[in-house]
């Protein structure tokens, strides 16, 4: 099934959102994906805790399908690719390499976030450049923490944003993209990463809403 997008204005430049967690700049051709916390299920299991396989099959059929339907020159990712060191086990490397020849003519770029520093480098046959953040393409300073970049927009990742959705009886916390007036967040990719909720909207923020298969604009 086709992910769901939404063309959204930020700053004055285009962006499209997509339900799959992720944000396509369509001038850059630039595929962005925050906290894909590759290999979190491998660290968990070495480290004694019984959780299921598959998190990184998950993570990385969906960036098939946002590489497929926007054919992005570059893939960012906003930090945290890997969770931690044990992330480095042979099931989860090896299905990033099989992956990456796949996509062998795109350029991939990480912003280097705080988990990324304790996992320590990629291999180098994965072909990833890693900058430092604020990391300036365009009309965005990309970051993995957020914070404000003179002369930019900062995009960033780090908080894992999700909003609460409630009816009279019952409520769901679903993922969400914030964006405020120098900075916006981008919801976690990773398919087992948690969220932190922040209901509230300060003055002038858009906060778009993953809900099932669409993008929803939280009312102000």
């Amino acid at each position: 099934m086709k992910p769901a997008a939404l063309p959204v204005d930020i700053a004055g430049h285009a962006l499209v959102l997509s339900t799959l967690r992720a944000a396509f700049d369509p001038a850059l051709r630039c595929l962005l994906v925050a906290d894909a916390h590759f290999g979190k299920d491998a660290v968990f299991r070495a480290r004694g805790v019984p959780v299921p396989v598959g998190s990184t099959a998950d993570n990385l059929m969906r960036l098939d399908i946002l590489i497929a339907e926007f054919e992005p020159a570059m893939l960012v990712f906003l930090g945290d690719l890997l969770h931690a060191r044990e992330a480095h086990a042979e099931e989860t490397l090896d299905a990033l390499h099989v992956w990456r020849a796949r996509h062998a003519s795109l350029r991939i770029v990480l912003v280097e976030g705080n988990h990324d520093r304790h996992a320590g480098a990629l291999p180098d046959a994965l072909r990833v450049d890693y900058v430092q953040e604020p990391w300036r393409i365009g009309p965005w300073a990309l970051c993995h923490h957020p914070q404000t970049v003179d002369g930019a927009y900062a995009l960033a990742g780090h908080l894992h944003p999700v909003y609460r959705i409630a009816t009279r009886h019952d409520s769901v916390r679903v993922p969400c993209f914030r964006f405020g007036a120098q900075c916006g967040v981008l919801p976690a990719f990773g398919s087992f990463t948690g969220g932190a909720r922040n209901d509230g909207l300060t003055k002038g923020e858009r906060v778009f809403v993953v809900a099932q298969d669409k993008i929803v604009q939280v009312p102000r």
